[in-house]
């Protein structure tokens, strides 16, 4: 067809991208437009559109620019077609980046910056996303696709610990500069606590730090909580709220819950948070924040929790 051609406007528009990535893509990696027509700008023809199409696809996915592009470039996919130039990492056990779904830019950035095993650029960037947008957009756009996509990873080669552990770091880090409220008359009526032998404590120091966002106080007590501990901070400091959070069906034993409504002090208001607990055997009244958002807001009206 005669007038098939694109403008780099009309491209940036399909494929939902910047023009100026555009260009960065034509000049770094020759993913130009292909057309000419003396005396007019070059034009991107439907073959152009098909392989910028992969290139936003396999970047979106985590995939290093350089190596989408050689993929872009032939025209496919990492696993659809063999590469007869030449091998290149493999998506699933051995690769060097990080999937983190339809995250944008700051996400890939972050799990570029893991992969280096760069703390400089990991707290940069975690702290410039918090500040920029909160905590909670923070952990839902940002740091929780990464955490994800490496935990897929290692669970797909057995590799990248020390990415995990040094990311893990660098966002408790981030987490717990938060400005907390000033100290009000009263002591904290919140309390947020792993479950028995749960180990993945960053939801809680995220939610802790999103709650002090708020002005809130709260107790963070952290990870592997055992029952027996558990219940006696609640008689000790008998909060208005208790959180207990669960990633694993291993640590979601819904007798937790039951223990610490039995306790000396049973919380008006007791919460399990995580996918780790069974939702259908939970005790009747016990709340089930899906999100971080609703946590936030489940727990920023509990009595005498504000320090403002």
């Amino acid at each position: 067809m005669a007038d098939d051609a694109l403008s780099a406007g009309a491209v940036a528009r399909r494929l939902g991208i910047a023009v100026t990535t555009l260009r960065s893509w034509h000049r770094r990696y020759g993913l130009g437009p292909s057309r000419h027509v003396p005396g007019q700008h070059r034009r991107y023809s439907v073959e152009d559109l098909d392989r910028l199409d992969v290139m936003r696809r396999l970047t979106a996915e985590g995939v290093a620019p350089a190596e989408a592009a050689h993929w872009a470039r032939r025209g496919t996919v990492p696993g659809k077609e063999p590469d007869r130039d030449g091998p290149l990492p493999a998506r699933a056990g051995g690769g060097t980046a990080i999937a983190v779904g339809r995250a944008g830019p700051a996400a890939r950035g972050l799990a570029r910056a893991a992969m280096r095993l760069d703390p400089l650029a990991m707290r940069a960037g975690i702290s410039a996303a918090i500040e920029a947008d909160g905590v909670v957009a923070a952990w839902e756009r940002v740091l929780r696709p990464v955490l994800a996509g490496i935990g897929d990873r290692h669970a797909a080669s057995a590799a990248f610990v020390e990415v995990e552990h040094l990311l893990s770091r660098c966002v408790s880090e981030a987490l717990a500069a938060v400005p907390r409220p000033p100290a009000g008359a009263a002591p904290p009526r919140i309390l947020l606590s792993c479950a028995d032998e749960e180990q993945h404590s960053l939801p809680l120091e995220a939610l802790a730090a999103a709650l002090a966002e708020a002005g809130v106080h709260c107790r963070l007590l952290g990870a592997r909580v055992p029952v027996p501990a558990l219940v006696e901070a609640v008689a000790r400091t008998a909060p208005q709220a208790v959180l207990v959070w669960s990633q694993l069906p291993a640590t979601g034993d819904p007798a937790q819950l039951d223990a610490v409504r039995a306790g000396a002090w049973p919380p008006p208001l007791l919460a399990a948070a995580g996918p780790g607990w069974p939702s259908e055997l939970l005790p009747s009244g016990v709340r089930r924040p899906a999100t971080l958002a609703e946590a936030v807001a489940m727990l920023r009206d509990v009595p005498g929790s504000s320090g403002r």
